[in-house]
Formats: structure tokens, sequence, C-alpha cells
């Protein structure tokens, strides 16, 4: 706000409230794919300074998004330079209002239907159509309570976000390539006819703050908050919120297209973006390379010997079988299933009639059956029949890995020679194996 309105710089910039809150906001938004993508590169996404880094970008691209998307309200983009205080608390109402019914149809309704569709007609493309046209109408009413369309595809996304794993995997790939196909295309040529050698006409000094104002504000800013809070490594969290993406030059093509800014500023501004976009990347990488990693960090005191060695190391999925364990069958019903069969520490369950294997049942399915229809549904319609398995031979880390990136807490043994079932592994297993040799007990093999 100390370039975008006259409060403290003068710019002659011509801004209202609004319009300058809403300039502000965009230059104070951070990429979250940006930032993820260098944390996934360096392998330190899932470290804890990697979790402060994604959570920080998190806070701050929502918050700034709600701020961009309240400047930029037809409300209050009129005509009129007066702020008004009735229509501030009118927006908000109209903002919890769409973000509350929004939420729960696509938190509540959206996922029973396409995990009906998924489970009854089995076409991935059905449920694919079904979502982007859910995410038009989204973007639709996002608009037209005055909130900028990408805030209510965010909305639309974080709604989703409790798909059971195969719904969100048959989704994925189309919601992907239609992006990169057609939309993200279309947006850099739109951006692109804009652009124009009418920020040459601005004045230096105009020039100078709008590029390097916001640039040292937001980095001292997102130090000193960090540096206060007590949270570790302030540089990283710093540069981390300094990443820009196309997200931002979006959002300035909405405010060229209202009139809010010229083409001047609009141009200067998306250079600057660009400048982000190819150098933050390193400078994120840099502050990161200055941490040291997780296995580093642990070297600074003794460990215990059980837990100075990889317990997991060597040790096959064989080794821990247990063949007498019993598993659900297909055509018990869903309530003796929840009745007989769930603990607390497992999510999947591995069904078997006779010694066949059927599939794998997750509890998460069980959210979008009405309770009223758990006495006459059987397991063996909720099934996940096309799963993950794991070999007696294969290393159980390796396993845990599958059953990480399969999104289960538990998986089918199955000979590869024989396809015969052998039994399933759990990572409980794994997980108290763990425990038993950090704490000095020890493990001996099934």
């Amino acid at each position: 706000m100390a370039v975008t309105s006259d409060v403290i710089f003068d710019l002659q910039l011509g801004l209202g409230f609004t319009q300058a809150l809403a300039l502000a906001g965009v230059l104070s938004l951070s990429s979250l794919g940006v930032v993820a993508k260098v944390l996934m590169d360096e392998g330190r996404l899932r470290e804890p300074v990697g979790i402060q880094i994604f959570t920080a970008v998190v806070i701050a691209e929502v918050l700034a998004l709600f701020v961009v998307g309240f400047g930029i309200s037809d409300h209050l983009f009129g005509g009129a330079h007066e702020f008004d205080w009735l229509n501030v608390v009118i927006i908000i109402g109209e903002i919890i209002g769409f973000t509350v019914v929004t939420w729960f149809v696509c938190n509540k309704i959206m996922p029973w239907v396409l995990v009906q569709l998924h489970r009854f007609i089995h076409v991935p493309q059905l449920s694919y159509g079904m979502s982007l046209g859910t995410l038009f109408l989204v973007v639709v009413g996002a608009e037209t309570v005055g909130l900028h369309g990408s805030i209510g595809a965010l909305l639309f996304g974080a709604a989703l976000s409790s798909l059971p794993y195969q719904v969100r995997h048959d989704l994925m790939p189309g919601m992907k390539s239609t992006a990169e196909g057609l939309f993200v295309p279309l947006f850099f040529a739109s951006a692109g006819l804009n652009l124009s050698l009418d920020f040459l006409d601005l004045p230096i000094g105009t020039i100078l703050a709008l590029t390097l104002v916001p640039l040292a504000g937001k980095f001292v800013g997102a130090f000193l908050g960090a540096f206060v809070t007590r949270i570790e490594e302030p540089l990283a969290i710093a540069a981390g919120l300094m990443a820009k993406g196309v997200a931002e030059i979006a959002l300035l093509l909405v405010l060229l297209e209202t009139g809010a800014i010229g083409t001047g500023v609009f141009s200067l501004l998306v250079l600057a973006m660009f400048v982000y976009i190819l150098l933050t990347p390193f400078g994120i990488t840099w502050a990161v390379r200055r941490v040291k990693p997780l296995e580093e960090a642990w070297d600074r005191e003794p460990l215990p010997l059980a837990v100075d060695r990889f317990v997991l190391e060597g040790i096959k999925v064989k080794d821990i079988l247990d063949g007498s364990r019993q598993h659900p069958e297909p055509s018990i019903t869903v309530r003796l299933f929840v009745e007989t069969w769930i603990s607390p520490e497992q999510h999947d369950y591995v069904v078997v009639e006779g010694t066949q294997l059927q599939g794998i049942v997750s509890l998460g399915m069980l959210r979008y059956l009405p309770r009223s229809q758990w006495s006459h549904t059987r397991i063996g319609e909720i099934l996940r029949h096309v799963t993950p398995e794991a070999s007696p031979e294969d290393l159980v880390e390796d396993v845990l890995q599958r059953m990480i990136d399969s999104g289960l807490t538990a998986l089918p043994v199955v000979d590869p020679t024989t396809e015969r079932f052998m039994g399933s592994m759990t990572s409980y297993e794994a997980l108290a194996m763990i425990v038993e040799s950090a704490t000095g007990r020890g493990f001996s093999p099934a």
C-alpha cells in the first residue's frame, strides 16, 4: 500500500482505495506451485523447514487472494473512489455466504456423487467432465459475489481434497492436461497481447518504487515475522515467500481489464513478475540448502544403536508376514464389517473369498454410504478391485513407499509366480517394528 496508494509515496497512479488494495494484494502474493516444485526437487518438502515454508506460503496466498478478490469487486469498482463501510460489510457477508455454500456443495455433495459414478459406472471421463463443469459454476459464482474466480477455484480444489485416492487419481490427468493444453497457453497469449513499452514513459522513481519497495518490504517483513515468532531458519521462510507465479500475471490482467491500472503499470509489473519467476527459485534453493538436512541434524547428538542404523534395512515382507491372519469376505454387510473388523490403527482392509484375493475396502468409502444402507450393502460392492500388490521377496521399505504412493495402509501379498494370495501387510506392522527397535527391545522376524 506504500507504493500503490498516495498515503506514503504518491506515485501519481490515480488509484482509489480498493484499487490500491487490489494491486497491493497482487504484489503480496506468493506462488505455492513454485515453492512446492523447488522443495520437491531438493527433497525437503517433508522436512521441518519444507513444511514451515509450504505452510507459510499457503496462508499468505489464501489471505492475499481474499484481499485481491475484495479489491477488484464490481461493487467497489463502480467508478467511486470513496471508501464505504456499508459496501465492505455487504461484500464480506457475500464472501462468507459464498464460501459456506461452496464448501458444503463441493465437500459433501460432489464427493458423494463422484464416488457413486466411480462405483457404478466406472467411467473416469464422466467424473472429470462433471468436476470441470462444477468448477466453472463455482468460478462464475465467485465472480458474481465480487470475488475473483481463482478464489472460487481454490475453494473448489480444497473442498475436493477429501476424495478417495482412486477417484482423485482418475481426475488429475484430465485436469492437468486441460490446464496445460488449453488454459495456460490462452492465458499467456492474452497477457502477451497487452504488453507494451508504455512503462518507459513512467518516471524513473515510479519504476524503481513499484519494483524495489514491494521486494524489500515483503522480504524484510517475512524475515522479521519468522524471527519474532521464533521460527527456525527465518531466511529460508522469507525466501520461500518471495516466490511468484502465473497467478499474479492473471490478476494483473484482471486489473487492466477493469481499468484499475493502465498498460504502463501493467507491462512494468508483468515484466517484474517474469523476473521473479526466473530468479526466485534460485534464491529459494540457496536458502534451503543452507539448512542442514534432517540426517545431518540428527548427527549432532548421539543416538541409540537401534536408531543409528536403518531398522528396516534388508528386511523382506516374508520376514513379517503372518499367514494365519484372517480377512473379511466380500459377502458380509458393511454394518457387520464395521462392528467386527475395524481397528483404530488401520484404515484399509484386504478382502478375500476363500483363497482368492478380491480387493481392498477403505474406510474413506464408508462416509459416502448412508448408514441406512449399511445393513443390506455388501462390502464387495464398495471394493477397490485394482490395487497395488506386494511380493514375499519385496523389501519392507519398498512396500511402505508403495503404500504412501497409493494412499493405502494395507497391501495384499501375492506370489508373483503362482499368483497365489499369501496374506497381507499393514503399515502398522512396519511402524511397530521401528518402535520396538528404537526402544531397544529389538525385533525378531516371524
